[in-house]
């Protein structure tokens, strides 16, 4: 009798059972991989979605004349009068200053507001002043969104902005990010809050599109 057959069948069955244990560590790795690239593949697809709702399913909105508050900038153009016309700051008291028409409250007011009253006041120097006031840049107005998105945080509003243009701006939603209970906290006077419900996956489908409501200063976007 050979004394190492049996040590040759044993050193097989181990041999055997090591392969198997490494095409198991194998498919574990692969299927691994597979749930990654899968969920990488998912959130692509979200943030995709995000990027072309915000761009297709914004539809015309009232013109609402922005209102005016500290630390935006102006641009004030009295035709004909270059030392009257000028790129100006609000300041953070809420006016500003120009030459012959003095010091005026420029916070609260919209650009049409002010451009009315530069006009009166000049109407003592000049017979039909043509007075234009635009907003160049808007700094006092900012918008908060926090929870389950890429880059949550305070953000200026430069113009009309939605809850659909906010995620965007915050880089997309997260993995996790529960997209029916999204909701937008706006603050009111009397310093209590209204809380506004934001269905993702409604909004980006049409069904639901008065819930992509126009952001105001101050407002939080909360992402569960």
């Amino acid at each position: 009798m050979n004394p190492l057959k049996g040590f040759g069948h044993g050193g097989g069955v181990h041999q055997m059972r090591s392969k198997h244990l490494l095409l198991f560590c194998i498919s574990t790795l692969l299927i691994a991989e597979a749930n990654r690239v899968d969920a990488q593949a998912v959130k692509g697809r979200a943030d995709e979605e995000v990027a072309t709702a915000a761009a297709t399913l914004k539809l015309p909105a009232p013109v609402r004349d922005y209102v005016v508050g500290p630390e935006d900038i102006l641009n004030v153009n009295v035709w004909k009068e270059p030392e009257i016309s000028r790129t100006l700051p609000v300041s953070p008291d809420g006016k500003i200053s120009l030459p012959l028409v003095g010091e005026l409250m420029a916070s609260g007011h919209t650009a049409t507001q002010l451009q009315n009253e530069i006009k009166e006041r000049l109407l003592t120097y000049f017979s039909d002043p043509e007075v234009n006031v635009s907003l160049q840049e808007a700094k006092s107005h900012k918008f908060n969104i926090v929870g389950e998105v890429e880059k949550p945080g305070f953000y200026l509003m430069t113009g009309p902005l939605t809850v659909l243009d906010a995620i965007a701006i915050a880089g997309g939603l997260r993995d996790f990010a529960k997209v029916g209970k999204i909701y937008v906290l706006r603050p009111n006077a009397d310093g209590t809050h209204t809380r506004l419900p934001f269905n993702y996956k409604r909004v980006i489908k049409g069904s639901d599109l008065r819930q992509n409501v126009e952001l105001q200063p101050r407002d939080t976007i909360v992402v569960p």
